[in-house]
């Protein structure tokens, strides 16, 4: 369904196929008959199928329809799931409780269902040791494993350590 939907006078086409209120097939009439039809019933004449040959119209009250559309579209939004993006940041040198304590936090942030970027800093010197960053990121992910799986390997962005970890279902 279009957004804008011509309607009632709006409609030109010489010959239409309508359908009715309860949507049996009236079969195909000229507009001004449609027109008239619609409104001994106190309804209005939507075009629907606009395309098609003839164009498809429907008898139907068009301010109960937008506001059913209208519901439909709220409880589809309400329904949806959004995942957020999670970001936990490591340094090389971080200590085992450190470590822990970020891995809980990430744990809480993948049973809620969001993902997480886990993001290991190199600074200085500390780029010369890619080796004790990669040991970090690899024990962090096991301490995880059990509650998200990382999409790939851990790859480097510029002077950091990159993995993104989805939840389990």
């Amino acid at each position: 369904m279009s957004k804008e939907q011509a309607m009632n006078e709006q409609i030109r086409d010489k010959e239409l196929r309508i359908i009715s209120e309860t949507g049996e097939q009236l079969g195909i009439m000229s507009s001004k008959e449609a027109q008239a039809l619609a409104n001994s019933k106190n309804l209005d004449l939507v075009k629907i199928s606009p395309n098609a040959n003839p164009p498809v119209c429907k008898i139907m009250d068009f301010g109960k329809f937008k506001y059913e559309q209208s519901r439909k579209e709220k409880e589809a939004k309400k329904n949806q799931k959004t995942v957020t993006l999670k970001e936990v940041r490591l340094r090389p040198g971080i200590d085992t409780n450190d470590l822990n304590t970020k891995a809980n936090n990430a744990i809480k942030f993948l049973k809620k269902g969001d993902k997480v970027k886990v993001e290991l800093r190199f600074r200085g010197r500390e780029l010369g040791h890619k080796d004790l960053g990669k040991q970090v990121m690899i024990k962090f992910i096991e301490i995880v494993k059990e509650f998200g799986e990382p999409t790939k390997a851990p790859a480097f962005e510029g002077n950091n350590m990159v993995v993104i970890i989805d939840p389990k279902k």
